[in-house]
């Protein structure tokens, strides 16, 4: 109805300067002093009947295109508004000021559509707080214009949602946010969305990610984050990645007997000699399919693992290509050539892991858990490298920097938190730590028992004992027995062990904490995002207040790497 009015004010107002000119053409007639219909118009006359013809023209196409331009715009709100999900489906909305936003936002409902999910996209400017609250996923892709500005498109959401008395206690949601870092409020609006969301009472599926002028290695983090999130592990990566053979040189089981999944340590070898990461960095790890997999796959497709394929122009053989893809099912791929195979198999998407060491020890070391499928096979990437390479065999792997989880400065204390296997990005900062500055840190860190899930165990007791570690709070939710913690440690007050979580050991040490942030500490915080990191926030929110957390989260003190 909106694109019918405005068409009918155009024909309107083009009727009125059509009149306007007919009067001025009826001005000029007693000005005209000679034969009108046999004669031409003489001289400046011509001229001037030219121009105003000509006026009446422009006026009319700039009238037309400006009707033309708002229809458009009516029935791309009309489409984007008949677009909004119903409760339980996702939701992506993009907040774009030159299209990649919109762009991005595309690619991530393709991706979850190909994954079987239900999704749904609009721009931000059609978003409002009823549909909000009908909606229980939700994916932001917001841009940030000049010095912190949000888009124009923006504007209308601003003034009318997000305000203080909304509230989203049923709503999960992501921001992706854009932005450059040459700029001082750098992904600033993205920042904006999701503290707003969060003090309307939205639950994070996972934690905001920034993207630098488009970086590729920060768009697979959100695909990352996003996979698991969705249950959809297998979403294909958007942008190859350029992975190295690191060899590995060692793998053992860390937690023998314990009732949580096995948990392994991985050191591999960097393939030139010498590698630079920071603490907080990233593994990108490119998987491989089980050996045996592959090999019952083409023994029911009658195809050869030797037979030579092309990929990018580079000979690989059949078999290690499909090592490295999703793998079919046989009657699709039976009876076809080998190259036909190939070129249309999906290469598996790369896995993230936090890096526990620092590069000065020599190796780069891993821990993560082997997950299990609900048939009880191991997934792919735990699977591979848990089980299947071997000492001595190549991982293709990636460091992605992550500043975003980057340490403080050497004189700063630092407070780090975590439980399972988030003990690895924990690990790395106290060795980085401990090999440039002994401020002071403090690790809290929870598990199921203590006699076989502390991870790490002995080089953190070693940091504990020469003072590299200044205090350490163990929570077991299970049983505290065997944890090792030397008596000295206990009775002197360096460390503690708890019964429970390890929230319920910050909120024992809530006097502790207020010190520590009274004096400058920053916190960070890694392992699980269900359960322990809400867990964490919330009790960080009761020991400080709100508005410290919130203060701390924007100055950069308050720092998660969870998943």
């Amino acid at each position: 109805m909106t694109g019918a009015r405005t068409s009918t004010a155009a024909r309107a107002a083009q009727a009125g300067v059509l009149l306007a000119l007919c009067a001025a053409a009826l001005a000029f007639l007693p000005l005209h002093d000679e034969a009108w219909w046999p004669g031409r118009p003489t001289g400046g006359r011509g001229i001037a009947a030219v121009l105003v013809a000509l006026a009446w023209l422009l006026a009319s196409a700039t009238i037309l295109l400006r009707a033309r331009r708002a229809a458009r715009a009516d029935a791309a709100t009309s489409a984007a508004d008949a677009a909004l999900p119903a409760a339980g489906d996702w939701l992506v909305v993009h907040a774009s000021q030159t299209g990649q936003a919109a762009e991005i936002a595309q690619r991530t409902a393709t991706s979850l559509q190909a994954a079987g999910l239900a999704v749904r996209t609009c721009g931000i400017a059609s978003l409002d707080a009823e549909t909000l609250a009908a909606t229980r996923q939700l994916l932001l892709i917001a841009s940030t214009t000049g010095e912190g500005d949000p888009p124009d498109a923006a504007a209308g959401f601003i003034g009318t949602c997000m305000r203080d008395d909304v509230r989203l206690p049923g709503l999960r949601y992501a921001v992706l946010a854009l932005g450059d870092r040459g700029y001082r409020n750098y992904c600033a609006f993205g920042h904006a969305l999701d503290q707003w969301l969060r003090q309307a009472g939205a639950s994070p599926l996972f934690d905001l990610v920034e993207v630098d002028n488009g970086d590729p290695a920060a768009l697979r983090h959100w695909q990352h984050h996003l996979g698991v999130a969705a249950d959809a592990p297998a979403l294909p990566d958007w942008t190859p990645v350029a992975y190295q053979p690191w060899p590995l040189s060692g793998r053992r089981e860390v937690n023998p007997g314990s009732e949580g999944a096995p948990v392994f340590e991985l050191r591999m070898l960097p393939p030139d000699g010498s590698a630079s990461w920071r603490a907080g960095d990233i593994a990108e790890v490119g998987p491989q399919q089980a050996p045996a997999a592959v090999a019952a796959l083409l023994a029911e497709a009658g195809l050869d693992a030797a037979s030579p394929v092309r990929v990018d122009g580079i000979t690989h053989t059949l078999g290690a290509r499909l090592s490295r893809s999703q793998l079919p099912d046989a009657d699709a791929i039976r009876g076809l050539a080998p190259q036909a195979v190939a070129d249309r198999l999906q290469p598996l998407p790369s896995r993230e892991y936090s890096i526990a060491s620092i590069p000065g020890e020599g190796s780069l070391r891993l821990l993560l858990r082997r997950m299990l499928r609900p048939d009880g096979t191991p997934g792919v990437g735990s699977g591979w490298l848990c089980d299947h390479v071997q000492a001595g065999g190549d991982i293709d792997l990636r460091i992605r920097a992550n500043p975003g989880f980057h340490g403080p400065p050497a004189t700063t204390p630092m407070v780090l938190v975590g439980n399972g296997t988030g003990i690895a990005g924990l690990r790395a900062h106290l060795a980085e730590r401990q090999a440039g500055s002994h401020a002071r840190s403090w690790l809290l860190f929870g598990e199921r028992h203590g006699d076989r899930d502390f991870h790490q165990r002995d080089d953190i007791l070693r940091w504990l004992g020469d003072g590299g570690l200044e205090r350490l709070d163990l929570a077991f939710s299970r049983g505290t027995e065997g944890s090792g913690v030397p008596a000295d440690a206990l009775s002197s007050g360096r460390a503690a062990v708890h019964r429970g979580y390890v929230q319920d050991a910050l909120r024992a040490e809530a006097s502790r904490l207020r010190d520590w942030v009274d004096a400058g500490a920053i916190i960070l915080v890694c392992g699980s995002l269900q359960g322990m990191a809400s867990g964490v926030d919330g009790a960080l929110r009761e020991i400080l207040g709100d508005t410290c957390v919130d203060g701390l989260l924007a100055a950069g003190r308050y720092r998660r790497d969870v998943y």
